[in-house]
């Protein structure tokens, strides 16, 4: 997202159902790494449109809000998004999605650069999308 883009809350949701497909293809194909690289990319921009929905039209950004927004570091956005209080209590609740949540939160961007093999993308789209605690899904229901 460059400084001469504006990207809404909108875009960030209709860019993290792109991604989703787009890895959905990917692994279906063989193509393991740009599938789990998709895969949390799509969560990234769903986080962000959390973080865009908490923004009000004419309100003037806190900085340091805006700064930190600006990483691709899953665990922190979830905290800059305030999700992080409910994804604890969905933890406890659900292991599952504990457990999804920890394969989701150790993508890292620079995953672009590695070869990441089928079990890890299959283990990345569970996490994601998988049914019923998958972690999308419950951004979906926070954006």
């Amino acid at each position: 997202m460059g400084t001469d883009v504006i990207v809404t809350r909108t875009d960030l949701q209709n860019l993290a159902r792109r991604r989703l497909r787009e890895a959905r293809l990917l692994l279906q194909n063989g193509l393991y790494d740009g599938a789990y690289y998709l895969f949390g990319l799509a969560i990234e921009c769903a986080i962000k449109s959390c973080i865009a929905r908490r923004t009000r039209r004419h309100d003037f950004p806190d900085k340091q809000v805006v700064s930190e927004s600006h990483t691709h570091d899953l665990t922190k956005l979830m905290k800059i998004a305030g999700l992080e209080p409910a994804l604890l209590l969905e933890s406890a609740a659900h292991p599952l999605f504990a457990t999804n949540w920890n394969v989701v939160k150790d993508w890292k961007v620079e995953t672009r650069y590695l070869i990441v093999g089928q079990q890890k993308a299959s283990d990345m789209r569970s996490a994601v999308v998988g049914k019923p605690h998958g972690v999308m899904s419950w951004i979906r229901r926070n954006w």
